[in-house]
């Protein structure tokens, strides 16, 4: 009975992990990609209907682990943890506020420091999962020289992710048309965004390998009950790197990152004894007949919104202000 609950607390934070990581990668590529106000236009457009989406995978999360799993609250948020979750919450609500206001008022000042909120809001959210996981990797201890590693390990992930997502969703949207705009209003190419995962992928293999140097390293800091599993399950991210490194990384990076990012909540899970006593029977069967039916509704939900979300975007929408219709020439 105990391994339903795993598998799907297990399901909920990969499909977390691998969805808002196209969101919150793009958010960290702000100042790369969207150099320009019509750019950052397209870009917050193109990364903000997207985040409603995957935060229900979050949200999911926290409540399984409030209700069938308490025990695992003490090891997530205990000791060095509580602080590392309380400015991943900063971060998470930041990037949230700056995505939900930036249109709400028509002034370059308040976009800037909107701009600046979804960027910085989206760094603290991917540099402190990495804590989080190195966290738990260490013992609890998210400073430790290995924590700091995987830290770095997974913000690159993150940018990948975004990267790769950035690639499709980047593309202006009357890119094939006869209304395309002037050299000086285009945006980012989908080629520069593609480019950039090749360079992300090489950066990370580079910090896998710090990563595994302190592993092995008495002071590293690494304090894991089952090293075997950590280093069979930390290959899967490795060799999605190693594979998007490459001279087809590119054409590679929308499956491979999604593998990569995918794999951090199984490394943590599959190295570490973590206390998952199951919660009451009354719950287990309340979850089972209430909650779980929906979880494929989610699957389904979230597949169409991905495909729907990686056409070109528009450069208008409640996230974004309106943009006046350039005059037509008579």
């Amino acid at each position: 009975m105990e391994t339903v609950p795993v598998l799907f607390l297990t399901g909920l934070v990969v499909g977390y992990f691998v969805l808002a990581g196209c969101d919150v990668g793009l958010g960290m590529l702000t100042p790369y990609l969207a150099r320009t106000p019509t750019e950052r236009r397209r870009l917050v457009s193109a990364l903000a209907p997207y985040f409603l989406g995957t935060e229900v995978w979050l949200v999911g999360t926290i409540g399984v682990i409030a209700g069938l799993f308490p025990a695992l609250k003490d090891v997530l948020f205990g000791g060095g943890m509580w602080a590392v979750f309380t400015a991943l919450l900063a971060g998470w609500l930041f990037r949230d506020a700056g995505l939900w206001l930036r249109a709400r008022v028509d002034a370059p000042g308040w976009r800037s420091v909107c701009d600046a909120a979804v960027t910085g809001g989206s760094w603290a959210l991917a540099v402190t999962w990495g804590l989080a996981l190195g966290g738990l990797l260490s013992g609890g201890r998210p400073l430790s020289p290995f924590s700091l590693a995987c830290a770095l390990v997974v913000t690159v992930l993150f940018l990948l992710r975004g990267a790769a997502f950035g690639a499709e969703r980047m593309v202006p949207a009357h890119a094939d048309t006869a209304a395309a705009p002037s050299a000086a209003d285009a945006a980012p190419s989908a080629d520069e965004a593609a480019r950039l995962t090749r360079q992300l992928a090489r950066i990370g293999l580079v910090a896998a390998v710090v990563a595994i140097v302190l592993a092995v390293l008495p002071f590293g800091g690494l304090d894991v009950d089952r090293p075997l599993a950590l280093a069979g399950t930390a290959a899967v991210p490795v060799v999605a790197l190693a594979a998007t490194a490459g001279l087809s990384g590119p054409h590679l990076s929308r499956h491979t990152s999604a593998v990569a990012i995918g794999a951090v909540p199984v490394v943590a899970g599959a190295a570490l004894a973590l206390p998952l006593g199951a919660a009451p029977t009354g719950t287990l069967v309340l979850t089972s007949v209430s909650i779980l039916p929906v979880l494929p509704l989610m699957v389904v939900g979230q597949v169409a919104l991905y495909r729907m979300l990686r056409r070109p975007t528009e450069e208008r929408g409640f996230f974004v202000a309106s943009v006046p219709p350039a005059p037509v020439a008579r």
